[in-house]
């Protein structure tokens, strides 16, 4: 063969051996400058949040930090189980080095646990509980969510002055963490508030349209409501837009949970009471943190709290410079 056609040849055996690993990377998912590098997988309950989005960049701030490549897949919605629970299988067959998960059903996010630990992934579990074997996770990284609940009741019961008619704003069942927040409330009214009593709640679909309705037919229907818990963020907002809606700013009573533009103008404006504000950064951070520590073999505790905050007119301007990713800003 001619010295050119060798020459040639060689052009086209070198050309076939760089597509074909162009196909391999991309049908495992990975990018030419990704192959040397350890993927942790973040799995949170809904991508549609603007909550979620905070607790992705803390999530991608540990990631870099600590040399680690971060993955964000989840379902847009928080109700959708099916999706999330794809995100998981997905991790697994990618062989992720870590998979750090927020499961929006306590229940139904049961067995894709399991399947993490059988498939010898570290797992993180971060802002909702799951109701499997402590031993099935490495660790869990979220708010205490029923002290959460509690303070609300407090803060709560002390502006309605210990007695009067509230009304209550869930969240979709069996997310354990807004399940323990209006646990936390409920409780705690009945023991330090007993003159205190809910006479509505609703469950809602997990967005702020749906929340806004629901809050509006529990104000038509209860016309002695005066104060109001909304526990998370689309129940907070939904709940805060019924009643501005419905003309009953400044009349009911409102203490939300999780921060959003819109509940720091009510704040300043005096429509809303308080917020008891996560911190959806470290929730994230410290989620990555932990799954990292697990991968390099470290020592993992098995319970870490992320501190919540309130915030009301008192300290808004304060806790606006100090903390603008935890208020949403």
């Amino acid at each position: 063969m001619k010295k050119t056609n060798w020459l040639v040849a060689g052009i086209l055996v070198l050309s076939a051996i760089l597509f074909s690993l162009g196909v391999y990377k991309k049908m495992t998912g990975l990018e030419a400058d990704t192959l040397d590098t350890r993927v942790i997988a973040v799995i949170p309950k809904g991508t549609a949040s603007m909550w979620w989005e905070v607790v992705h960049k803390g999530a991608m701030a540990a990631g870099n930090e600590l040399g680690y490549q971060i993955t964000w897949n989840g379902p847009e919605q928080e109700t959708d189980r099916e999706k999330q629970i794809q995100a998981v299988e997905d991790a697994i067959v990618k062989n992720a080095d870590g998979i750090v998960l927020g499961p929006n059903d306590a229940k139904a996010l049961v067995r894709p646990v399991q399947k993490i630990k059988a498939s010898g992934i570290p797992c993180v579990i971060i802002d909702s509980a799951v109701e499997a074997d402590p031993t099935d996770y490495v660790s869990f990284v979220a708010t205490d969510n029923y002290l959460g609940g509690a303070e609300a009741a407090r803060r709560l019961g002390g502006v309605l002055g210990g007695r009067g008619h509230v009304a209550l704003t869930k969240f979709v069942q069996n997310s354990a963490s807004t399940d323990n927040r209006a646990k936390g409330f409920r409780e705690t009214l009945e023991i330090e508030f007993p003159n205190i009593r809910i006479v509505a709640e609703q469950y809602t679909l997990g967005t702020v349209e749906d929340a806004r309705q629901k809050t509006v037919d529990m104000l038509m229907k209860n016309k002695n409501i005066e104060g109001l818990f909304a526990v998370n963020h689309p129940a907070s907002v939904g709940a805060y837009k019924a009643i501005v809606n419905q003309g009953m700013a400044g009349t009911i009573r409102m203490v939300g949970f999780d921060s959003d533009p819109i509940l720091l103008e009510g704040i300043a404006e005096g429509h809303v009471e308080a917020l008891i504000v996560q911190n959806p950064f470290q929730i994230g951070y410290q989620g990555v943190a932990a799954c990292v520590s697990a991968i390099e073999g470290k020592t993992v505790l098995k319970n870490q709290p992320v501190e919540s905050m309130i915030v009301d007119n008192k300290n808004l301007a304060e806790m606006k410079e100090k903390f603008p990713a935890a208020l949403g800003l």
